[in-house]
């Protein structure tokens, strides 16, 4: 086993990977919402800063990539990603549309210095600390790009919880369309896709939790949560059974 590909700390892109970032996106915005509306909002944001940081420490401690750790770190990023979005505009009264020019703007930063030292932005090689400092900044800007920017086309544009999400569906199938059926870059195709399974799965998970009142199912944000996590949960557990097999690896 070559040295790059036994320290690896992220995991093969596989079905599998996709169907969990999304349900984590989903939960990061369920668990913040319901966090931020239960307790003092303040001590939710030190909750979640606190569960980052530990779940980071826990990460960068792996010599190699192990799916609890990892999913563990996504799914902080997730909840803290949301409330970072959401500190700028609930708490300083910024529109949604300049957070998201905000943390665009962000993003392209970190992937300009990322390429500029490291000369690939690939996660097939996130295997050096470095690295693995550009890749986790680079995810939690995405996180928090995606919430500002499923929240501005749910609230400012208008349309709706539900809506939006049927729209960033649409979205995100056109980088997958345009690497299998027009040889797309495939980091290119799959940093495309990753930022757009942030507002997808915030949409929907606002669409099943947030009140009729304002466009959702009332199903309770602490319920979704819930039902989010024993998800997630079980399928990491599953992909920790079947790790040592081969799978089949999509962009």
């Amino acid at each position: 086993m070559s040295q790059s590909l036994k320290l690896k700390k992220v995991p093969d892109l596989s079905v599998y990977f996709w169907i969990i970032k999304i349900l984590s996106t989903a939960m990061g915005e369920a668990l913040s919402d319901f966090l931020v509306h239960t307790i003092d909002p303040v001590i939710a944001v030190m909750i979640g800063a606190v569960g980052l940081t530990i779940a980071l420490i826990i990460q960068f401690s792996s010599r190699s990539y192990q799916p609890w750790k990892y999913w563990l770190t996504v799914s902080m990023v997730a909840v803290f990603g949301t409330m970072a979005a959401d500190v700028l505009h609930i708490g300083l009264g910024i529109p949604y549309i300049v957070s998201t020019v905000f943390f665009a703007v962000a993003l392209a930063s970190i992937f300009v210095l990322w390429y500029k030292k490291e000369k690939t932005l690939s996660i097939h090689s996130i295997y050096t600390a470095r690295r693995e400092i550009f890749y986790w900044l680079t995810v939690m800007a995405t996180f928090a790009l995606g919430t500002a920017a499923g929240d501005m086309t749910a609230n400012t544009l208008g349309l709706g919880y539900l809506a939006s999400g049927v729209m960033f569906v649409g979205a995100i199938a056109v980088p997958a369309v345009l690497y299998f059926k027009f040889k797309l870059n495939e980091v290119t195709a799959f940093w495309i896709a990753y930022i757009l399974t942030r507002p997808l799965g915030a949409s929907f998970a606002d669409w099943f939790g947030v009140p009729r009142s304002l466009g959702g199912l009332d199903l309770g944000r602490g319920w979704v949560s819930l039902t989010l996590i024993i998800t997630i949960a079980c399928l990491v557990i599953y992909i920790s059974l079947i790790q040592p097999r081969k799978t089949t690896r999509l962009i």
